[in-house]
């Protein structure tokens, strides 16, 4: 990309996101509000409005990828990657990574070629799950390595070989948390400021919650819903607080019993879960690698009595559910 390019504008995200408030009696009886923080409804159709800061379902969801908050962690990477002069970028992902989606989308957008380290070696010789067959239509080039490869993918060795294999590219790390990504997520807390006391958001990589938390005003609280299993998290969100930041930013914890047995791990508990609050609630189907895990999450800890009566949990819907139904 030889010519300046204006990343939002190609992304065409429209922020600040929606509130959406709910009425749900597992949390009302504990005097607990309950607000959705409508990340899934940031790429709505142009002429639908701008989203209102405040409480209100606003416009619907279109068929447009990058969605989420995948943007706000793309939009610094790919501007650095616009101002580098490469014309392509490299990332990683699992079988069903939002993240490969939302960067094969923004490749189309901006005219980048992408290629996909895609963890799983098995999985070259099977036919493409709706979520990588996407990916290949938005023209990312998918490269299926061994596991014992994949836990390489932070190495600047495994780095060289990648780019002795495909070419000068820029590489962005697994899920785009790095420091860049941090710093865009911090717009996501400041657009909650004055509206919640917890800020709740499931977490793969840690990047979202890094960033949220170092955007909340005092006296909020961001909350980690880890959706992997082994307890590593707190670690790297601290380290990339360091790294975006020089230091510790904003207040938050982690809830670690709800990743329901590892990444993309569901079963009929969850599933009925998210049918049910989808239906009660006349929200799409939820997406249940990520958002699913969360609200469950929530919910269990208001019966518990977690959230302290009179204050206001808000809910990150990071992304909408995809066809395969992860």
């Amino acid at each position: 990309m030889s010519h300046p390019v204006d990343i939002a504008a190609a992304l065409r995200p429209r922020p600040p996101s929606p509130l959406q408030e709910l009425e749900d009696e597992r949390f009302t009886r504990r005097g607990v509000r309950l607000l959705l923080k409508r990340e899934d409804l940031v790429h709505a159709a142009a002429g639908g409005g701008p989203a209102a800061p405040g409480p209100g379902p606003g416009p619907g969801p279109v068929d447009l990828y990058p969605s989420g908050n995948k943007w706000r962690k793309l939009a610094p990477n790919l501007r650095a990657v616009a101002e580098s002069g490469h014309r392509r970028l490299l990332t990683f992902g699992g079988a069903y990574s939002n993240h490969l989606r939302a960067t094969a989308a923004a490749g189309r957008l901006l005219g980048l070629r992408t290629v996909g380290v895609v963890r799983g070696h098995e999985l070259a010789d099977r036919p493409l799950n709706p979520s990588l067959a996407r990916c290949a239509e938005d023209g990312m080039l998918l490269h299926f390595v061994t596991r014992a490869d994949y836990r390489r993918r932070a190495d600047p060795a495994f780095h060289r070989e990648l780019r002795a294999r495909f070419g000068p590219c820029a590489v962005v790390p697994e899920g785009g948390s790095n420091a860049a990504a941090v710093r865009g997520c911090a717009a996501l807390g400041a657009e909650l400021r004055g509206y919640t006391d917890v800020a709740a958001v499931a977490c793969g990589t840690g990047g979202t919650l890094a960033g949220m938390a170092a955007g909340l005003s005092a006296g909020q609280r961001g909350l980690g819903v880890p959706v992997l299993k082994g307890g590593f998290l707190a670690g790297e969100i601290a380290r990339l607080q360091r790294e975006a930041f020089g230091g510790p930013r904003g207040d938050w914890w982690l809830e670690e019993r709800f990743h329901g047995g590892g990444y993309a791990r569901t079963g009929p508990e969850l599933s009925d879960f998210a049918a049910d609050f989808a239906q009660r609630h006349g929200l799409p189907a939820l997406e249940e690698t990520y958002v699913a895990k969360l609200l469950f999450a929530l919910t269990r800890l208001a019966d518990e009595g977690a959230f302290h009566p009179g204050s206001t949990v808000t809910a990150v819907v990071t992304g909408r559910a995809f066809p395969s139904g992860r």
